[in-house]
């Protein structure tokens, strides 16, 4: 198998913020993972690429394989606690193969890993006229690095289309990591007009996004490019999402319906998806909904909204803005007793009150989290990769 890795080498005077358009163009252009290639010598380099590595590794919607040279048990924990998929071990590295092996004991024998460069005549053939790429394989015995994967390190820093890459590679007998649909155009009912709706939504949110329709040509090329390809009923043609906007939509996952005639398809989508300007199509309200909303997931993110609003434009009398005014301590101490109440409750034989001391405590945590710019998505986003 050949994967096609989006490749940094971090560099010690800068922080992850400076890394950002790497990680969104690794997220969203069909890399399999980002790689990452650090190195640092004193306590604060280590600190700052540690804590690097961290935000990059929340930001990454693929995996992230990190070569670092390790010379502490703590560099191996800190990687790992990072949320890495894979652990490099870089030259320069001074542990003995005892403590490593402890590591892999702790850490999983897939995360502690070595390095070979390939040399691939076929390879070398495909990516000849694209700039700066290596080759290597992973391994975690010497013995151990015959018919291995290998993974193409991009540092070319071009834009290109690594799908159309994977595509030469498939030609030449290289197996990848395609995007290959489970159902065939045929197997899929169409409509009068021999189309297929779709339904879009956010892969974070689930948001329904939009509504569009896809003809045999823009279904298989959304999984060839990995961009929502529709068919326009109205200039009766094809098109790509955003290729006049800059709106693109990155496939993440794709459903078909219990009768095989509705696509669902689940994207990241870049800027917004409505030619209006808003972020999401369905904004008219034909019958607007007034019960009450027990969605866990939107009464959290509504809460937060309104917290955050009370912070930008404070409210005469509210609660939240005597908070916020007490400065940082007083929410915090108001998120300790509240924890304590939850602690309390439970040891009580009315079970029902938990409920009334959990219902608090969110509120302050959500208080806090917008005291300190933490976004209920970030909080599903970590728990998602624990």
């Amino acid at each position: 198998m050949v994967f096609i890795c989006k490749a940094i080498d971090f560099d010690n005077s800068k922080g992850y913020k400076d890394y950002l358009d790497i990680v969104n163009e690794a997220n969203r252009k069909g890399y399999d993972f980002l790689f990452v290639k650090g190195s640092a010598f004193s306590d604060s380099e280590k600190e700052n690429f540690f804590h690097s590595m961290i935000e990059i590794n929340s930001l990454a919607e693929i995996p992230v394989i990190v070569e670092f040279p390790l010379t502490h048990f703590e560099d191996m924990k800190k990687l790992y606690y990072a949320n890495s998929k894979t652990i490099v071990i870089s030259q320069g590295t001074t542990l003995d193969g005892s403590v490593i092996e402890d590591g892999r004991k702790r850490f999983g024998e897939k995360l502690i890993v070595n390095k070979e460069t390939v040399n691939n005549a076929a390879l070398n053939e495909v990516f000849s006229d694209s700039g700066s790429f290596e080759f290597v394989s992973y391994f975690i015995n010497e013995d151990d690095i015959s018919d291995k994967d290998v993974y193409v390190l991009d540092r070319s820093g071009k834009d290109f289309n690594v799908f159309t890459y994977k595509e030469e590679l498939n030609s030449k007998g290289f197996d990848t990591k395609s995007l290959k649909p489970s159902f065939s155009w045929e197997e899929l009912k169409k409509n009068d007009d021999g189309l297929v709706p779709v339904i879009v939504t956010d892969y974070k949110t689930d948001k329904i996004l939009m509504m569009a329709y896809m003809n045999e040509a823009a279904y298989y090329n959304t999984f060839k490019t990995g961009l929502m390809n529709y068919y326009s009923r109205s200039r009766r043609s094809q098109w790509i999402k955003g290729e006049t906007s800059g709106h693109f939509q990155y496939i993440k996952s794709m459903k078909a319906d219990c009768d095989m005639d509705t696509l669902l398809a689940s994207v990241s989508q870049i800027g917004v998806p409505c030619h209006t300007g808003k972020d999401t199509c369905f904004f008219n309200d034909v019958l607007k909904d007034d019960s009450v909303q027990k969605n866990p997931s939107k009464i959290l993110t509504d809460l937060y909204k309104v917290i955050e609003d009370r912070k930008v434009n404070p409210k005469e009398g509210s609660y939240t803005n005597y908070l916020f005014d007490k400065g940082l301590d007083k929410i915090l101490k108001k998120v300790g007793e509240e924890a304590c109440e939850i602690v309390i409750a439970s040891k009580n034989e009315e079970p029902k009150e938990i409920k009334y001391e959990i219902a608090d405590f969110l509120y302050h945590l959500s208080v806090l989290m917008v005291e300190k710019n933490v976004t209920w998505e970030e909080v599903a986003e970590e728990l998602s990769k624990r």
